[in-house]
C-alpha cells in the first residue's frame, strides 16, 4: 500500500498566502492610523504648552508676546527682528538658551563679525542658538526631516496676525509691534487681554503650519502638487480689487481668486514657511505667522493688489494675503485659542466663522457648531 504524502497543495498555499494578505491590508490601516492620532496628541500637546508659554509670557508683561519687535535687532537685519518664539523661549524650558542669546548683534549672519551703527564692531555669537531645533516647535506629522534654509532651527508652530486684511491688517492676537509703515498701522502694536474683547474661547492664539522645502525651485511646485501647502503663490485678481481696505468684497474676492488658482500655477516662494524660529519680518506672514483668510489647508497667496504691488520681494505673504495654517493631520488643523483650550478646526469650516475665530475684537457671534 503506497505511502500518503503529506503537506499543502498549491491551492491551499494560495488561499493561506490571500488569507494573510487580507489580514494585512487590514491591519495596516489601523496602525497607521494609531500613528497618527499619537502623533495629533503631541502636535496638541505642543501647542498646549505654547499657549501656557504665552500666558506665563503675558503674567509678566501684561501683554502677549508679538510677531516681531522690530525696530529692534536691527544691527545688519534688514528689517528683521526677535520673533514671537524667541520672546516665549524662557517658557519652554530654554532659559538657558535665552540668556546666552547675543541681542547686541544682528539677527543673522554665519560671519566672525557685523558692523554695528557708529562704527563698532560686534561679535554675532548667535550661530548656535539659531541652528537649534526646539522640540516644542516641530509636529511630528510633518514629514521633512531638515528645515528650508541651511543652518537654522524651523517651526511648525505660528502665531494668529488676524482676518482677512481687506477688512483690517493685524487683526489677531500675535501681530508685529508698531511699524511706523506700511498699511494699518494702529492696529498693530501690543496686545492684552483687555484687547480681546470678542472672548479667549472665541480667538484663536496659535495654530501650525507646514514647513517649507529645501533646494526646490519654484517651478518645480505646482497648485496641483502634493507639496502645495507648503509653498506660496501670487493670486491675481484683474476684474475686482481686493487690495487692502475693500472690505467684505474684497476679501471675498481675494479668498476666491487664491482657491481658484489653476493646477498649473508655479509656485513662487518654496522655502519661507517656518524657515526662522528665532526671527520674523513685520510684513512676513508665513515665516511664522498665519492668516485667518483662506480655509485651513489651502494655499498661501501672495496679493497682487494694493501698495505692496510694487514690492517684489514680499514673497511670504503680506498681511492683505491668504496664508492659512496646513498639517499632515487628516481633514483639518489643531488651532491654540486664547484660553489656552486645543481645538481640532475641519478643512470644511465655513468662511465667515473662520474668519470670525482670527479677530480679536470684531463683535462677531460664533455658535459653538460652526467649526
Amino acid at each position: 500500500m503506497p505511502r500518503r504524502r503529506t503537506g499543502f497543495t498549491l491551492i491551499e498555499l494560495l488561499v493561506v498566502i490571500a488569507i494573510i494578505a487580507v489580514l494585512i491590508a487590514l491591519l495596516l490601516p489601523a496602525v497607521q492610523s494609531a500613528r497618527e492620532a499619537a502623533r495629533r496628541a503631541q502636535c496638541i500637546n505642543n501647542l498646549k504648552q505654547l499657549g501656557l508659554a504665552a500666558h506665563n509670557y503675558l503674567s509678566q508683561n501684561n501683554v502677549l508676546p508679538q510677531h516681531t519687535t522690530f525696530p529692534a535687532g536691527q544691527i545688519q537685519s534688514w528689517g528683521w527682528s526677535y520673533s514671537w518664539a524667541m520672546a516665549v523661549a524662557p517658557f519652554l524650558e530654554q532659559g538657558t538658551m535665552f540668556n546666552n542669546f547675543n541681542f547686541s548683534a544682528g539677527m543673522f549672519g554665519n560671519s566672525a563679525t557685523q558692523s554695528a551703527p557708529g562704527g563698532m564692531t560686534l561679535q554675532h555669537g548667535n550661530d548656535t542658538i539659531v541652528s537649534m531645533q526646539l522640540a516644542a516647535l516641530i509636529c511630528p506629522s510633518d514629514s521633512v526631516s531638515e528645515g528650508p534654509q541651511p543652518g537654522y532651527g524651523r517651526s511648525n508652530y505660528v502665531g494668529n496676525m488676524g482676518g482677512p486684511g481687506q477688512m483690517g491688517m493685524f487683526t489677531g492676537t500675535i501681530v508685529s509691534g508698531s511699524i511706523g509703515w506700511g498699511p494699518d498701522t494702529g492696529n498693530a502694536g501690543v496686545v492684552g487681554l483687555q484687547k480681546i474683547t470678542d472672548g479667549t474661547s472665541n480667538t484663536a492664539l496659535f495654530s501650525e503650519r507646514l514647513v517649507g522645502l529645501r533646494n526646490a525651485a519654484p517651478a518645480q511646485v505646482t497648485r496641483a502638487s502634493n507639496n502645495f501647502k507648503r509653498a506660496t503663490f501670487d493670486a491675481p485678481t484683474p476684474s475686482v480689487n481686493a487690495g487692502q481696505g475693500t472690505g467684505l468684497a474684497g476679501a471675498q474676492a481675494f479668498v476666491q481668486a487664491c482657491q481658484g488658482l489653476p493646477g498649473t500655477t508655479a509656485a513662487r516662494n518654496t522655502w519661507g514657511s517656518g524657515s526662522y524660529w528665532f526671527a520674523g519680518y513685520p510684513l512676513h506672514v508665513v515665516v511664522n505667522d498665519y492668516l485667518h483668510a483662506g480655509p485651513p489647508n489651502g494655499p498661501a497667496c501672495n496679493n497682487t493688489q494694493g501698495s505692496f504691488v510694487s514690492l517684489s520681494w514680499l514673497s511670504f505673504v503680506q498681511p492683505h494675503g491668504s496664508a492659512p495654517p496646513t498639517s499632515n493631520h487628516p481633514g483639518g488643523v489643531n488651532i491654540c485659542f486664547s484660553d489656552g483650550s486645543v481645538k481640532f478646526i475641519k478643512d470644511t469650516v465655513g468662511l465667515q466663522p473662520w474668519w470670525a475665530l482670527g479677530t480679536r475684537s470684531g463683535g462677531e457671534v460664533i455658535s459653538a457648531d460652526s467649526y
